[in-house]
């Protein structure tokens, strides 16, 4: 039976051997330059796609939030990296929890953070990993300047429960020489106060075939570069063949010669443009263009394509951001061959 027949539009479809080859491309890179893969899992949400990413040579799984980490670690997967500052009862009862079924480590970038997780695993039997998170340029959290990874540095090697792991950051990206010289200042400071820095953990799938140009970084993080996506071909990383995840979609109204509507709208596709023109690529009529997203309708501009769809035509689009749209879907198919499996995306809605 074709795939036109079982799959119902719109869907995320997830193309395995592409997938697979963006998989072993990457590990390739990092075993060449002897840096550690850490796969970011937010871009797919999948303990299967996860594992494969293991058995490619990952050394372990980074996720943004502890929801994504426990079905994770139910799925058996033990090495796992939650970079994010987790406030809150609740939560560090959660991330106990976790820590006593995997290996676990987390981030801080302030005190208060810190103390809350002491208090916490003071009392669990091991303690926890805590790398230090660094705003090397990218202006997202971390820590300011090397002082300030001094002070939280003390803080943590002096607190009950918790074991200093080293720093973590999310790079500006195309900034090599930047984030070497400020992680290299900053470990630097470390080793002066007698602190360890076991680990430096960088990131980002833009920057990732340059990621040796960052040696002191053993560590690398990467999400998007499983799938791939619009923005990365857009900005040179990648073909379109590279891309695993196109959304299908059918025309369901031509109203005008220069106008026709597709039923993925907003709920299907991300409303991020990343400095493009429009909201994805449209794989059958490149020259079309995606102008305008409600709730249930995609409007597409014909008036500079000499594609002429007719209504009930089916059509694949890459996202211009691949991980928000697989967060958008209960489940996807994995195409492989002419196998299809429709599978649930266990990791999708855990934002806590």
């Amino acid at each position: 039976m074709s795939s036109e027949k079982i799959i119902e539009t719109p869907a995320v479809l997830i193309d395995l051997e592409v997938a697979k080859k963006n998989i072993t491309r990457f590990q390739e890179h990092c075993d060449q330059y002897s840096i550690a893969l850490r796969p970011h899992i937010k871009t797919h949400k999948l303990p299967s796609m996860a594992k494969l990413q293991i058995a490619a040579g990952a050394v372990g799984i980074t996720c943004q939030k502890i929801g994504e980490a426990e079905v994770m670690a139910d799925a058996g997967i033990l090495d796992i990296l939650i970079t994010y500052n987790i406030l809150g009862a609740s939560k560090l009862a959660r991330l106990a929890k976790l820590a006593r079924r995997c290996n676990l480590s987390v981030v801080a970038d302030n005190a208060v953070v810190v103390k809350g997780l002491s208090q916490t695993f003071s009392q669990e039997k091991k303690s926890l990993e805590i790398l230090i998170e660094c705003d090397t340029g990218a202006g997202r959290c971390g820590v300011q300047t090397t002082d300030a990874v001094v002070e939280l540095a003390k803080i943590i090697y002096s607190s009950k429960g918790l074991t200093l792991g080293g720093l973590m950051t999310y790079p500006p990206m195309g900034k090599s020489q930047q984030v070497e010289n400020w992680l290299k200042k900053a470990k630097d400071a470390l080793a002066t106060n007698d602190l360890p820095c076991p680990k430096i953990s960088s990131g980002g799938t833009p920057n990732m075939w340059k990621s040796q140009e960052v040696p002191i970084a053993d560590e690398h993080r990467s999400g998007t570069y499983i799938y791939n996506d619009r923005s990365l071909i857009n900005t040179g990383h990648c073909t379109r063949n590279d891309c695993a995840l196109s959304v299908r979609a059918t025309v369901v109204s031509t109203p005008t010669p220069d106008r026709a509507i597709i039923d993925a709208g907003s709920k299907m596709l991300t409303s991020d443009l990343l400095g493009m023109k429009g909201f994805g690529l449209i794989v059958e009529a490149p020259d079309a263009q995606l102008v305008s997203l409600s709730e249930e309708h995609g409007i597409i501009n014909l008036s500079e394509s000499t594609w002429q769809p007719k209504v009930g035509e089916l059509i694949h689009i890459i996202p211009n951001h691949a991980c928000v749209v697989t967060n958008m879907v209960d489940h996807v198919y994995l195409i492989e061959g002419n196998r299809i499996e429709k599978t649930p995306v266990l990791a999708r809605g855990r934002v806590t």
